[in-house]
């Protein structure tokens, strides 16, 4: 089972951060984290300045040169604004530059803006989606493309360059549509799932209608992986955990700082949350282990991702959450797996 973090780089309103500040807080947590033994690392995107980074694929080559190991993938690529070309060419610079470490995280947006900055339709975005990653495909499978679609310039035996060191790893940024896991099981390919609320039985209806669609259409359980993001904490205990995170959660969520949207937490619903079969990350070491456990057993999960970083969280605290789930989290789920 690959175990990272993520961060989806929000710079909280009225804070000392800045866009450079935050990347290079995002940089130096990528390789913390493959320094404290994790094995996936993944950056968000988003097109607003409420955000730090809109190209992952530049940040991430940045925390390339300066690590030999750990996947860097993204969470998520923002696949219907996005030209599949010049994607497909910014990710293959990124995996020469990493020696094979790059991915794709191919997701269609939670916000309008993107479509207004980019020019597109939202009311299109799902047929935006399904036409450009038919097409970002292609381009990874094959070495010359002719191809014709509604809403880009054809294609006439175009050769994409440069070429990766392998076929680049794409996966299906999923938010809880029945529709996208169909559809990434139907395509064969792995499924992220972000899980940010419900329960492990929310999460499990998505991913056996994924696993029954993927074997449908002839595709074999090896080829059908799953992942998990959720919101993410380890503290020294767990009341030590829920005291220390609450005020950024909280924050995180309202609808002051996300401008409207949103929602406003108490406690109590964050400690019910935060339960063994509960969607928050977020407790002690022994906690944590025991929920990423469930996830393996309960949902066969290959794949799990934090969000490490959140609501203005001060740079020692999101370092001193990535030490403990490296040094003590992490081997001791190894260790239980590998039994």
């Amino acid at each position: 089972m690959e175990l990272g973090v993520f961060s989806l780089s929000d710079i909280y309103p009225g804070s000392p951060d800045t866009a450079a500040s935050r990347t290079a807080d995002i940089i130096t947590y990528g390789v913390l984290a493959e320094q404290h033994g994790l094995d996936v690392y993944g950056i968000g995107e988003h097109h607003t300045r409420a955000f730090a980074v809109s190209s992952p694929a530049v940040v991430h080559a940045a925390i390339a040169r300066a690590t030999s190991r750990i996947t860097l993938t993204t969470t998520s690529t923002l696949l219907p604004i996005l030209d599949p070309v010049r994607l497909y060419q910014d990710f293959a610079t990124l995996d020469l530059i990493s020696g094979g470490r790059a991915e794709i995280g191919a997701g269609r947006s939670a916000f309008a803006e993107p479509f207004a900055l980019f020019g597109e339709d939202m009311a299109q975005y799902d047929a935006l989606f399904a036409e450009k990653l038919e097409l970002l495909l292609r381009l990874r499978e094959e070495d010359t493309v002719t191809w014709q679609g509604r809403f880009r310039a054809p294609l006439h035996d175009a050769e994409a360059n440069p070429q990766p060191v392998g076929p680049l790893p794409v996966w299906v940024a999923v938010g809880g549509t029945p529709s996208s896991a169909l559809r990434a099981g139907r395509l064969g390919l792995p499924m992220v799932l972000g899980l940010i609320g419900g329960t492990l039985d929310h999460a499990k209806r998505l991913i056996d209608l994924y696993r029954s669609a993927g074997r449908d259409a002839g595709h074999s359980d090896d080829t059908l992986k799953v992942g998990i993001t959720s919101h993410f904490y380890i503290g020294e205990t767990q009341e030590q955990a829920f005291e220390d995170f609450y005020p950024y959660y909280h924050r995180y969520l309202s609808p002051e700082t996300n401008g409207g949207r949103g929602f406003y937490v108490d406690r109590a619903q964050m400690m019910q949350m935060a339960a063994r079969r509960g969607a928050l990350m977020v407790g002690g070491p022994t906690q944590i282990a025991e929920k990423i456990l469930d996830l393996r057993s309960e949902l066969g999960v290959d794949r799990f991702l934090g969000q490490v970083d959140l609501g203005g969280m001060p740079q020692q605290m999101v370092r001193d959450s990535i030490a403990r789930f490296g040094d003590v989290v992490a081997p001791a789920v190894r260790h239980v797996i590998a039994r």
